[in-house]
């Protein structure tokens, strides 16, 4: 299983497309899917996957802020114990 975060493409040349993944810019191939400059899309290994609507993309978004989140406090409670401190 794969877990791939939904990034908008910012341009195409041939087979190749730069898509933005929250400033973070990379190049993924195209030739599994046709896009164009703003498609939502999901990468793994450096190919384009699937095209995402806005919708499910901006869940996706919503879905790995709330992990992000839940892993920052997981964390900060551990280090807490860690050091005898309460938080």
């Amino acid at each position: 299983m794969c877990v791939a975060y939904p990034g908008r493409v910012i341009s195409v040349d041939g087979l190749t497309a730069v898509v933005d993944f929250n400033g973070n810019k990379v190049k993924a191939m195209t030739g599994l899917r046709k896009v164009k400059p703003g498609d939502r899309v999901l990468v793994h290994a450096g190919c384009i996957l699937q095209v995402v609507e806005d919708k499910e993309a901006d869940e996706l978004d919503e879905i790995f802020a709330e992990l992000d989140a839940a892993i920052r406090e997981d964390r900060a409670e551990r280090e807490a114990r860690l050091t005898g401190q309460s938080l």
